[in-house]
């Protein structure tokens, strides 16, 4: 019995700045793998490879529009990545605070 390859997940989807790039236009408008690639320089086929990588971590989602496919952005997914980020920012937050106090203890002095 074969098993389906393991999907990509959302970390490693978003660690390739195209592919970080590619969400961000999506998030603009739905688009076509032609009005994609109009913004980079790579191949077709690294284009599609690119969005299959998404599509993998179910980041984005595509439909048949005549004969082109239509790529849209699901971003559910960044949720988590949301919520990892989030406590690292309660933690700058806290260390950037102490450094506050501690300029405005020196300036005092």
């Amino acid at each position: 019995m074969m098993t389906a390859a393991p999907k990509h997940d959302v970390y490693q989807a978003i660690a390739d700045p195209s592919r970080r790039e590619m969400l961000e236009l999506l998030a603009k408008n739905d688009s076509s793998i032609k009005e994609i690639g109009s913004h980079f320089s790579i191949s077709r086929t690294a284009i599609v490879k690119h969005l299959n990588v998404l599509a993998d971590a179910d980041l984005v989602t595509d439909r048949k529009s005549g004969r082109e496919k239509i790529y849209s952005l699901q971003p559910a997914q960044l949720l988590e990545v949301q919520e990892w980020v989030s406590y690292f920012e309660k933690f700058w937050d806290n260390k950037l605070s102490m450094l506050k106090h501690m300029v405005e203890k020196d300036i005092e002095d």
